[in-house]
């Protein structure tokens, strides 16, 4: 008799079927709560323990006052006490136990309950015990994957997947997946996004149609039955999608293990951003000297100054509340400087055929890819203090990532946390790919120009009564259907809007403004850090500009196709057998290529 065949891994998570995470997401989740608050409570209870132990094997030892003495029945000060003196160690014990397995097959039943799927549509997830939630995120509608691996997850070989989705709390949470498979299901996500896989089923379809209808008039015998493929395939349930290694039937178990330690050795040691991604020229790296230098000459370093300022003083004054009102201040700042350094450390950006993708980390790594099209507004920035060394920062305007939102989104915001002005040219071609070579010429005007030079618009002189100090740096300048505003004397700023994907615009005009013939001019985004105002410019100007940006913003709106970006090319790789054809006059044989963009890992065992 054969020995049971044990079921291969999963290894495609976007099959449309419903798929489990990985088996240690509770412990993951939530366990590692329960295991600190159960440390915390043995460390604090071990003088207890041990006497314990000593009236548990020593009954005659004067411990807790003596059997029903004053600290017998003292349950609120002593429980452990008063369960020894009593006799109820054997009933505590029961308890204990009894809550221990309650919390594992809790575990075990929200990792069986917790399921996912990926459809042509959409990722749902289903989750829940007691109270069932059906959560679903439109594949139209994602403006970005991240794909974290906190430092515990990395010991286990897993990462967690948040698919980004425009709208308040919309964001679809897969935590966790083996590491390899959830690159894998990232590609996939980002393929069928893209519109490519759409397309190419499409031209598939109707190739076939012709060819069926063309066997059909020149051979009428019945058709052969067809090859089932994977859609054929009969629904399995739902499979965990765990680290998914292969059997390894008879290698030694210190092999397996021997194996196992030396991939999370190469994971560990691997880049955050796949190489073989995109070409090397195409990649900012950032120095950690330079990471250190921006954030010590940063806003923040004003603030601590004034803190330290504040706690000296109020010490030497023998003001002690200062203590307890600034010293926690103090600590969340510095917190904040460290944790600055500390997520910029391996920091990436680089160009994919879906999307840029940015990476940082060193123990707790994380990346995010942002498809083309999602971008509504850039920013970079250079704090006065940066000016000797002609740093910038990059920041932009996702939707779904809003100002209030939690540190770790608003960092998702921030492309570039330093960089010089070539690495802004750099990180400005892979935000603007489509208008990269307009737009070029107005960067160097935009980060440190001032006045009519370089293509932007003058400012009258008569602005100088409301921005006496960056009067002669507003300007704006439009190329290839994007919006550049320039402005700021302390802090300089360069925003760029795609008119594509531009709301609304707006022109105020208040009583000074009226007074001296003057108005400004917002262009509306999605909420984020970026906000594009146009601060002071002729009225007359103002009423044109609004014109000209208004009716831009619908032609561009109207041609964009960037929301399917795969589907162009999708389509041109269908197109290329008949335009061989009808070239050279006789059909091309060789299948056509397929250039559907992926960034799926490279081939090998699934881990």
């Amino acid at each position: 008799m054969s020995a049971p065949t044990r079921p291969a891994p999963v290894t495609n998570l976007a099959d449309g079927e419903w798929h489990r995470l990985h088996p240690a997401s509770p412990l993951l989740r939530g366990g590692l709560v329960f295991l600190a608050v159960l440390g915390f409570i043995i460390a604090n209870l071990r003088e207890r323990a041990i006497d314990l132990f000593l009236v548990i094997f020593a009954p005659d030892a004067e411990r807790f006052g003596g059997r029903g003495g004053p600290t017998g029945d003292d349950w609120a000060n002593d429980p452990v006490g008063a369960i020894v003196t009593n006799g109820l160690v054997g009933w505590a014990l029961v308890a204990l136990l009894v809550v221990v397995i309650a919390v594992i097959v809790g575990f075990w039943l929200s990792w069986r309950m917790h399921t996912f799927r990926v459809t042509p549509e959409a990722v749902e997830v289903k989750s829940g015990i007691l109270f069932r939630s059906h959560r679903s995120a439109r594949l139209d509608r994602i403006q970005g994957i991240n794909v974290n691996r906190p430092l515990f997850a990395r010991l286990f070989g897993t990462a967690k997947l948040e698919v980004s989705v425009a709208g308040q709390s919309a964001n679809v949470q897969l935590s966790y997946l083996g590491s390899t498979l959830a690159d894998g299901l990232r590609a996939d996500v980002l393929r069928l996004a893209s519109g490519a896989r759409a397309e190419r089923a499409a031209t598939q379809a109707a190739a076939a149609t012709g060819v069926a209808l063309g066997a059909t008039s020149a051979d009428p015998s019945p058709a052969q039955p067809a090859e089932p493929g994977p859609a054929a395939a009969p629904a399995q349930p739902a499979a965990s999608a765990d680290s998914g290694r292969p059997a390894a039937a008879g290698v030694p178990l210190t092999a397996r293990a021997g194996g196992l330690v030396t991939h999370r050795v190469d994971e560990f040691l691997a880049p955050e951003l796949d190489p073989d991604l995109a070409p090397p020229e195409s990649v900012v790296h950032l120095p950690l000297g330079r990471m250190i230098g921006s954030t010590v000459l940063g806003g923040s370093t004003i603030w601590a100054i004034v803190l330290v300022a504040i706690i000296v003083a109020g010490v030497t004054s023998g003001q002690l509340w200062v203590l307890f009102s600034f010293v926690p201040a103090a600590i969340g700042l510095v917190s904040y400087m460290w944790s600055r350094i500390t997520k910029s450390l391996r920091y990436s950006i680089a160009g994919t055929p879906d999307g840029v993708r940015i990476g940082h980390g060193l123990l707790s790594t994380g990346n995010q890819t942002i498809p083309p099209g999602r971008i509504h507004a850039i920013e970079a920035t250079q704090w006065v203090f940066w000016r000797p060394f002609g740093w910038w920062s990059v920041r932009i305007n996702v939707a779904g990532q809003s100002v209030s939102a939690s540190n770790e989104a608003a960092q998702r915001t921030l492309v570039l946390p330093v960089g010089t002005i070539a690495d802004v040219h750099r990180v400005l071609g892979l935000l603007l790919p489509d208008a990269a070579t307009e737009v070029e010429p107005f960067v160097v005007a935009g980060l440190t120009g001032r006045g009519d030079g370089g293509g932007f618009s003058s400012t009258p002189r008569r602005a100088a009564w409301l921005h006496p100090f960056s009067w002669r740096r507003i300007g704006w300048a439009a190329a290839s259907g994007v919006a550049i505003i320039r402005s700021g004397a302390l802090v300089r700023s360069l925003t760029l809007v795609p008119l594509a994907r531009m709301q609304s615009v707006a022109v105020s005009v208040g009583p000074i403004d009226r007074a001296l013939d003057l108005a400004g001019i917002r262009l509306h985004t999605v909420t984020g850090p970026v906000s594009a105002v146009l601060p002071v410019v002729d009225r007359g100007e103002a009423m044109r500009l609004f014109e000209r940006l208004s009716e831009e913003a619908v032609e561009r709106a109207a041609s964009d196709t960037t929301h399917h970006w795969g589907a162009a090319q999708a389509a041109q790789a269908a197109q290329a057998p008949a335009a061989h054809e009808a070239a050279h006059g006789e059909p091309n044989d060789e299948p056509p290529t397929d250039v559907t963009p992926t960034d799926e890992p490279s081939e090998g065992p699934v881990r």
